[in-house]
């Protein structure tokens, strides 16, 4: 997936629970044309935990900001295990140039925590579910300090008999879990949940915001 451009800025995607890295290659094949080096994240909930997906992703994470600056766009559930693991990089790792989060949670997910005692959930899910749905486990992971979009899809379809009753959602979670208070930077899309990586409006949103800190890094003075 990465160009020939070594010193191109580096873009990682972490898929949502229950999809592929494949989820991802719309946008990434966008970034690509846009000169970007790509790359994809993947992993199974039913297979690790939470705790070694995160570990697993950190590993990766160093190995990228070794060799350059780099964006991590996470979706969904992808975007709660890099927040974690961007918290757990060891002092002098290179943080991330920007971070987006797809329809990520920041609180508990409501929809998960009305499965989370549901069989058929807790098998399918098993503690990446079960950690959507605790408002401890959400809670503990650390605020991100790296600029910082959030994405909302708000396609999805409100109704009082509904999980998000008149609150704008994108069929998945609610607006109101996605958008964390002291994230400035937050961008409504008319999108459902599944469909975030694939929209051209989100990928206009990244491409959007990496050539504004191109712009803005061309024209700043040099510190005295």
């Amino acid at each position: 997936m990465a160009t020939s451009n070594s010193h191109s800025l580096q873009a990682l995607f972490i898929h949502g629970m229950g999809r592929s890295p494949l989820s991802g290659w719309p946008l990434l094949r966008q970034l690509q044309r846009a000169g970007l080096k790509t790359a994809t994240f993947g992993y199974l909930v039913s297979l690790d935990d939470f705790s070694s997906i995160t570990a697993r992703l950190v590993s990766h994470i160093e190995q990228l900001a070794a060799r350059g600056d780099y964006i991590l766009i996470g979706h969904s559930l992808g975007g709660v295990l890099l927040r974690a693991a961007v918290g757990a990089l060891p002092p002098g790792i290179r943080l991330p140039r920007h971070v987006f989060l797809l329809g990520s949670p920041m609180r508990p997910a409501r929809l998960a925590q009305r499965l989370r005692d549901k069989l058929l959930y807790r098998l399918a899910t098993r503690d990446c579910g079960q950690l959507l749905g605790s408002a401890e486990r959400m809670q503990a992971i650390a605020p991100l300090t790296a600029p910082t979009t959030v994405v909302i899809g708000i396609r999805g379809f409100p109704g009082s008999h509904g999980p998000f009753g008149r609150e704008e959602n994108d069929g998945v979670v609610a607006a109101s879990e996605v958008a964390a208070n002291g994230m400035a930077d937050k961008v409504r899309v008319p999108v459902v949940h599944t469909l975030l990586p694939a929209s051209r409006l989100v990928t206009a949103v990244i491409l959007r915001r990496i050539a504004e800190e191109r712009g803005a890094g061309s024209t700043a003075k040099p510190a005295d």
